[in-house]
């Protein structure tokens, strides 16, 4: 890929910042990043299979998934949407229910570049070791699959 993604966690601080830049406008990565039946085509490793069970991006409205390998193991996500502003930044919990109660949250914005679009997320984990874990859980190969996978997506 053309545009590197950069995943960024400063040793002891609880946060993970993820940069990527994709050749497409603002408008066109908000909307593969907050359509259910989008996200389904890009969110996750290349390995696993995804069903978008709620995905109602709106203020108040939240969303699961759930992730299955080859072996039918099944990892599911949750979240809840404080802030959607069109084209512009997201707000929003996200969980891995494999891990009660360690609840980041994120916030995603879309930098209008002239015709590309810079997407940021910012998280903030309740611990240093909550990021810690999240980091040592392979999610760099997710980030960076998803990322592809979003790049082709809004691209094409």
């Amino acid at each position: 890929m053309s545009n590197p993604t950069t995943i960024t966690a400063q040793p002891g601080t609880p946060f993970i910042e993820i940069s990527r830049e994709f050749e497409a406008t603002p408008a066109q990565v908000f909307r593969a990043a907050t359509d259910p039946d989008l996200i389904a085509q890009w969110l996750g490793p290349r390995e696993l299979s995804m069903d978008v069970e709620e995905y109602d991006a709106r203020p108040g409205g939240s969303y699961r998934y759930v992730n299955r390998d080859a072996d039918g193991n099944e990892y599911r996500f949750r979240g809840v949407f404080h802030t959607v502003a069109k084209d512009e930044c997201v707000v929003q919990t996200f969980e891995f229910e494999g891990a009660p109660g360690q609840i980041s949250l994120e916030t995603v914005t879309y930098t209008d570049l002239g015709g590309r679009t810079r997407m940021h997320t910012r998280s903030v984990f309740p611990s240093v070791e909550a990021r810690d874990a999240m980091l040592a859980s392979g999610m760099e190969h997710g980030v960076n699959d998803s990322y592809d996978k979003l790049a082709k997506l809004v691209e094409a």
